[in-house]
């Protein structure tokens, strides 16, 4: 625990102006970041007596080693700039929203040849169209069942599109008319995209005039007596009207505006949003947070602006934007919205009308969401920790592992030998940190040399990355002196947080191993253990006898979950490396032929047996393939044996051609 006062800036260093801070920890690394409209006032705040801080801030100035400080000109640039360095440096200390479940949104791929109409879930990709988040994916695709008898835009996968224009047939939804089939051409590209654009007008909240349009064109059709199309015309739009049933009238037409509560307690909030388009609710989201700063109402919801709207531009930021609080001073959020926007963005808190009542029911929504999460979260926090206790108690450490990495070998008969490395903080998986390793230098069922082959190049790229400028060199094996990296920059490395245990898939030759790794290295503080499949018997570097667990204890569950999740990430990288060298087959002896154009035939044509099928003329169609590759590719494959069966690497089972 570092003492404050040993990196506090000196009286008269710090400028009284506005900008964005940094708190680094002992390695350099990025733990909070922060703005203030006045460094010297915002930072002074932080060096006071350690009992007058909030316990959370007590625990950032006391882990953090050093401070720096970037001045800006306005508070906007703060709040751009703490936006853009959060994102970048993912610090520990700060505020970080997490959605309480995953929200589905519909999208229109309009970045394709032939849009698509689908249920999407995870980060947003350039040149699709989103409407939502919604609550519910069965929600959406109950809409666009209904809207698809009007807007017949395609639904289909990419596989299914490609094996429907190969065969001359459309599928299922082609025939009973809630597709336009353009897989087989009976509409062009620009008349399907055409389809898809008034998919998206409709809906973007433009209704009326659309089904005002219809209505004319039933009342022609009657007119004309073409009462066959007059009642197909009125049933398009009663399916409409039901479509827009689904999203309830709240606030008056056009209103186009984003509702934000917020429901907190000391530990935690929960944050709930609803988007208001055409003044109907057209989508919700919710975030959860532990309170690891210091901040009101306000500060939470300038944190949910910058994650909400940061990423965003355009139509994405509506009109406005309905909050609890005020972020102080509000001028700079303001202007920053409307400059995301393009256009001036009304940032208030509603104080009567239906706007208000509509506020009080997304409050609602946050206070049960948090209370949710609270539920959901006791028994799970409170069994995490009393399975890193037991495992602390275990194996003799003098706190709780908080960092558990376990490292596991896969290998095909000694053949692709590979490693995992998966990584579990607070009893949870932090996939973000997960590492594949290929294991060049052998060959062979030698788990023991591999282990320490892996764990020594996973702690020698910590060290490395530990290093400053011109302080020390690495002595690679061999002989060779690695170049020191440059200066430690604070963002989160591949290989920068070191575990408190190390966990291998394997017993006691295993763990020798690993152990041995570190020492040659000269890390001290990380423990070691390995946990055997057999009898699940816990092993320590020179212990000649295991350590048994109860089989009903929590400890011994987290191990067998933190190992076997790294059995599953090594044994998947393992079959896909496997894969790719089964399918090639007879490819890998045509001559000039690499990696890439074999992966690009097998892709075009789905199987060895469709690519053996081929004319010289359907080859040169791959992407990449000229006419002497082909030929030479042709020849090749007439004069190889057929392939063997292609197995099923989970099951076991032997595989048709479609299953290829």
């Amino acid at each position: 625990m570092a003492d404050p006062s040993s990196y506090r800036p000196k009286p008269g260093q710090i400028p009284d102006s506005p900008g964005v801070y940094r708190f680094r920890d002992e390695h350099g690394r990025v733990i909070y970041v922060g703005k203030a409209k006045s460094l010297r006032q915002r930072l002074s705040s932080y060096f006071q007596d350690l009992a007058g801080l909030h316990p959370r801030t007590r625990t950032m100035v006391t882990t953090a080693a050093s401070v720096e400080w970037t001045v800006v000109s306005t508070e906007v640039e703060a709040l751009q700039l703490e936006y853009s360095w959060i994102k970048e440096y993912d610090p520990r200390f700060n505020v970080k929203y997490r959605d309480d479940k995953s929200y589905p949104s519909l999208a229109v791929t309009l970045n394709e040849e032939f849009p698509r109409v689908q249920v999407m879930r995870g980060p947003k990709k350039k040149g699709v169209r989103y409407f939502g988040p919604y609550a519910h994916a069965w929600a959406i695709r109950e809409t666009v069942d209904l809207m698809l008898r009007v807007f017949p835009v395609r639904t289909c996968s990419a596989g299914v599109f490609k094996r429907s224009a190969q065969i001359g047939r459309p599928c299922l939804l082609g025939y009973i008319g809630k597709c336009s089939a353009p897989c087989v051409g009976r509409v062009s590209a620009e008349e399907h995209r055409e389809l898809a654009e008034e998919f998206c007008d409709f809906m973007a909240g433009r209704t009326g005039a659309y089904i005002r349009r219809l209505e004319q064109r039933m009342q022609d059709a009657a007119e004309e007596m073409e009462y066959e199309k007059a009642a197909r015309l009125r049933d398009d739009i009663e399916a409409l009207r039901r479509a827009m049933e689904k999203n309830a009238v709240v606030l008056a037409d056009a209103t186009d505006a984003d509702l934000i509560a917020v429901a907190e307690d000391e530990l935690e909030a929960a944050v709930q949003i609803f988007h208001v388009r055409g003044g109907r609710v057209r989508g919700q989201r919710g975030w959860v947070t532990d309170k690891v700063e210091a901040v009101d109402t306000a500060g939470l919801v300038e944190h949910a602006l910058q994650q909400l709207y940061g990423e965003e531009s355009g139509d994405a930021v509506p009109k406005e934007v309905l909050v609890p609080a005020l972020p102080e001073p509000v001028e700079p959020v303001a202007q920053w919205l409307g400059e995301r926007r393009g256009a001036r963005v009304d940032l208030r808190i509603p104080q009567r009308g239906d706007k208000k009542d509509l506020m009080a029911t997304v409050q609602r929504n946050a206070q049960q969401a948090l209370v949710l999460h609270k539920t959901k979260r006791a028994s799970d926090l409170t069994t995490r920790s009393r399975a890193l206790e037991e495992i602390a108690e275990a194996l003799g450490l003098d706190s709780a592992p908080l960092r558990v990495e376990c490292f596991d070998i896969s290998h095909l008969q000694g053949q692709d030998v590979v490693a995992s490395m998966v990584v579990f903080e607070d009893g949870l998986a932090r996939k973000s940190e997960y590492r594949r390793f290929q294991i060049k230098g052998f060959e062979g069922q030698d788990d023991v040399r591999s282990m320490h082959e892996v764990v020594s190049r996973r702690f020698r790229r910590y060290l490395r990355e530990k290093m400053k400028t011109g302080e020390w060199a690495e002595e690679a094996p061999g002989g060779e002196i690695e170049d020191p990296l440059p200066e430690d920059d604070g963002k989160p490395k591949r290989f920068a947080y070191p575990p408190q245990l190390v966990v291998v898939d394997g017993g006691q030759p295993q763990v020798a191993a690993a152990q041995r790794a570190l020492d040659e290295l000269g890390i001290t503080d990380v423990a070691v253990c390995g946990l055997a499949k057999r009898l699940e018997e816990v092993w320590l570097p020179g212990e000649d006898d295991p350590v048994v667990l109860p089989r009903t204890s929590e400890g011994l569950y987290l191990l067998q979950r933190v190992r076997d999740e790294a059995h599953r990430f090594a044994i998947s990288y393992q079959r896909s490396k496997r894969t790719k060298t089964l399918r090639a087959g007879p490819l890998d002896a045509v001559p000039g032929l690499g990696e890439t154009r074999r992966q690009a035939l097998l892709k075009h044509f789905g199987s060895l047996k469709r690519l053996r099928a081929a004319t010289v003329e359907q080859i040169c169609e791959t992407p990449g393939i000229g006419r002497k590759t082909a030929e030479t590719i042709a020849a090749a494959l007439a004069g190889a044996a057929p392939p063997a069966p292609a197995v099923n690497m989970a099951t076991g089972e032997i595989m048709d051609d479609a299953e290829e």
